[in-house]
């Protein structure tokens, strides 16, 4: 994306930048495929990644449960069949069930039963998740496959150490002799080991060597993936997009004040906890200085000190909202007003302005939970330009976003910063965000009633 010049991006129309049919690029899950030989340590690999990550919707999808199933005349010579070769798998369901996971839809994983060799009838139902581990000792080896994965790991453990566990692991589970065990693992583990698992190493991004005994590798892994959570496809267009990490917490209150259902009462508890944490968030991204203090102990500490010249502007009337939560913040805050009327679709108009007469000094919090085509933005930042503040000192906080605003706002003002705690699919034909969360000044100052009272007394006097 070309960023526009100084001297001519004043003068470009914003519809130039907003396209509220355009699709809007979506969040996918973050694909990990982790391969290895036959008890490598995958599975262990997999359950402590998932134990890290316990706060996200985690998928596990196990390339055991694509085994073709065995014929009657493959089943009377089952010890003569290769169950580690890439053709035992059925690829392309295999392929088809990721498809849907990564697109967001519910998919039913076959079941393999490993005494009778079959694809049992029942299968198991999965929901999309926010990673979708893939765990096989194959799943390297298909290039389709490969290239659905965000991140390729390889675990490497010690063949002796994988024969001993792949031993007690088919007798016990799977209820074979050792003998038979043995045999297979030398006619077929080994050799395919040799020509199609190990070579598929070499495509892994990490290499997992002593797998799950190896602590320091699975929390480098979740700290990436917890990194690459945080980033919105937005995120790797512009980088000036921050978007407040995702927890169950988050997205448990964004289900409530989101739901039409909720009480004003629940709203504006929950809009006001999600508030605080945008602002928390906000505020990480103020300059400061490092300080060193005495603690009660008698011991240096070295801290940092918050930025001093700091002000909210909030667009009335839902920009108020956010009021409080940032004088929670920041004890004694000057906080301005800016009301900008909405003529039609692609107008706004500036009714009324009031600004701390230093803004021009200091780093602005510019309030509104809700940034939809980014037309009322726009005026808003174009105001604080003329008034003097640099562009880089304005930071925008909302509570959603839609694409389209985003794409606006920071092609206009890429020294902008947005901080916002999810990005939503789109806008519909009026420009409202979807799915959203409906008028939200409305939910939170309990205006709804009013609004339906007043439009239902027009329409009254109209007939009459």
């Amino acid at each position: 994306m070309e960023q526009l010049s100084n001297g001519v991006r004043d003068h470009c129309l914003i519809s130039d930048y907003i396209s509220p049919s355009a699709p809007a690029p979506l969040k996918q899950p973050f694909v990990i495929g982790v391969a290895g030989g036959t008890a490598s340590g995958k599975t262990t690999v997999c359950n402590m990644i998932m134990s890290q990550l316990h706060d996200q919707r985690v998928v596990l999808v196990n390339q055991d449960s694509f085994y073709h199933s065995l014929s009657e005349e493959k089943l009377k010579k089952v010890h003569e069949y290769n169950f580690d070769h890439p053709d035992a798998f059925n690829t392309e369901v295999l392929l088809s069930c990721m498809e849907k996971l990564r697109s967001g839809q519910p998919v039913n994983i076959p079941s393999y039963d490993f005494k009778i060799h079959q694809s049992i009838e029942s299968s198991s139902p999965v929901n999309p998740g926010d990673v979708i581990i893939l765990e096989g000792i194959l799943v390297l080896h298909d290039p389709r496959v490969r290239d659905l994965m965000n991140m390729k790991i390889f675990v490497d453990t010690d063949a002796d150490v994988r024969l001993s566990r792949r031993i007690q692991r088919d007798t016990v589970e799977r209820g074979r002799n050792i003998q038979n065990v043995l045999e297979q693992y030398t006619k077929f583990v080994k050799p395919s080991f040799d020509e199609f698992i190990q070579p598929s190493m070499k495509y892994a991004d990490i290499i997992i060597p002593r797998g799950g005994d190896n602590d320091v590798a699975i929390d480098l892994i979740v700290q990436h993936i917890r990194t690459k959570l945080c980033q919105h496809n937005l995120c790797k267009i512009y980088s000036n997009i921050f978007i407040i990490s995702s927890t169950f917490q988050i997205k448990g209150m964004h289900t409530l004040i989101r739901d039409i259902n909720t009480t004003k009462h629940d709203f504006v508890f929950y809009a006001d906890r999600l508030i605080r944490l945008v602002v928390e968030h906000g505020l990480g991204h103020l300059p400061f200085t490092e300080k060193q203090i005495t603690t009660p102990t008698g011991s240096v500490y070295t801290g940092v000190d918050f930025c001093k010249r700091l002000c909210g502007v909030s667009v009335i009337r839902s920009g108020e909202s956010m009021e409080n939560a940032l004088r929670a913040c920041c004890n004694g805050i000057k906080i301005g007003k800016i009301l900008i009327h909405r003529e039609n679709n692609d107008g706004r108009q500036l009714i009324y302005e009031k600004l701390p007469k230093d803004i021009s000094s200091r780093h602005v919090f510019l309030l509104d939970p809700v940034l939809a085509s980014g037309y009322s933005a726009v005026k808003a930042i174009t105001l604080l330009l003329s008034k003097g503040v640099p562009e880089s000192h304005i930071i925008f906080l909302n509570l959603i976003a839609a694409p389209q605003g985003i794409h606006a706002l920071c092609k206009k003002f890429p020294m902008l910063k947005i901080v916002t705690s999810e990005i939503d699919a789109s806008l519909n034909e009026d420009s409202r965000v979807i799915p959203g969360m409906g008028e939200f000044a409305d939910r939170y100052f309990g205006t709804n009633n009013i609004n339906s009272k007043v439009s239902s007394l027009s329409a009254n006097l109209k007939l009459s």
